[in-house]
């Protein structure tokens, strides 16, 4: 996928006769308009350190904007168009009207309060995304979770909150779900270690029900489920899980979502997602194929 812009000037989601508004969620939205805004200032030759005087800020806060990881105020961008100089009052207005709808709340705004930020840009990148491809080696994906197994997970490392937050976090964990059975759904291809559904998370009836639900759900035309089995021994994915995140907006890159304990790392250079791209695609081969994988399915949940 090109990170180049189709042609500079106006926002990229506001060309094509979209100026109206756009499909993309708010992080998608301010990812793009991050991007156009660091174009802008490299083809001036302003330094971020400039730029992070002219809106009273520092460089580090201008770093944040064009990675899009901050909601932009209304003077901060005019400021920067002026000193960019985006004189245009139609090139001014499509950049001010794309910067309202990026800062519009997404859905799980209501949930802000148990969401780290870090965990808030990947709801928005997963919301937004058109190709969703993980590997996961020691929980089901978050996508394909039931509510079971799910409440299960959250309580591993949640399990002194009140009841009402773990029903939350799971209510969340569910509505994430929405958009594999939404109108023009992501695609989501996943490969699961076996390993994650030998982890009796939960005790034998909560896992035999997961199990049960992937073999359903990988019937969907849009979602993938492959078995990365014991048998393929050593793989590619030896660093661990990962999520390659694509998106329909063709300047936008893809993003690789790396998950830590108390925080997360997004990579969108083309030397990463190149490497991260030639694991995965190992992992689809030495994986067993979407045809065999319902039936080792069906083998491991005769062992619960």
């Amino acid at each position: 996928m090109s990170i180049e812009p189709e042609r500079q000037g106006r926002p990229s989601s506001q060309r094509g006769g979209q100026q109206g508004g756009s499909t993309a969620g708010p992080t998608v939205l301010r990812i793009a308009l991050g991007g156009q805004l660091r174009r802008l200032r490299e083809e001036r030759g302003i330094s971020r350190e400039a730029a992070g005087d002219a809106i009273r800020g520092s460089h580090a806060k201008i770093s944040r904007l064009e990675l899009g990881r901050v909601s932009f105020r209304e003077r901060d961008l005019n400021d920067l168009l002026t000193l960019y100089g985006v004189d245009s009052p139609e090139e001014r207005a499509a950049f001010l009207s794309l910067a309202k709808q990026a800062n519009e709340p997404g859905w799980w705004h209501q949930y802000g309060d148990l969401l780290p930020a870090w965990f808030e840009t990947y709801l928005g990148l997963e919301q937004a995304a058109e190709i969703i491809r993980t590997y996961e080696a020691q929980f089901v994906p978050g996508l394909l979770q039931t509510p079971d197994y799910a409440r299960a997970v959250i309580l591993l490392g949640h399990g002194q909150e009140p009841g009402s937050e773990v029903d939350r976090r799971v209510a969340l964990r569910t509505r994430r779900q929405d958009i594999l059975t939404r109108q023009e759904p992501p695609t989501l291809w996943a490969v699961i270690d076996e390993a994650a559904l030998r982890r009796p998370i939960g005790g034998e009836r909560i896992m035999r029900g997961q199990i049960e639900h992937l073999i359903r759900i990988a019937e969907l035309p849009n979602v993938t489920v492959q078995l990365l089995p014991y048998s393929v021994g050593g793989h590619a994915a030896a660093g661990g899980p990962f999520t390659i995140v694509r998106f329909p907006e063709s300047d936008l890159p893809d993003v690789v979502y790396l998950e830590q304990l108390t925080s997360a790392l997004y990579l969108d250079k083309r030397n990463d997602l190149d490497q991260y791209q030639a694991v995965m695609n190992m992992l689809s081969v030495q994986a067993a194929t979407p045809e065999e994988t319902p039936q080792l399915l069906r083998a491991l949940m005769q062992e619960y």
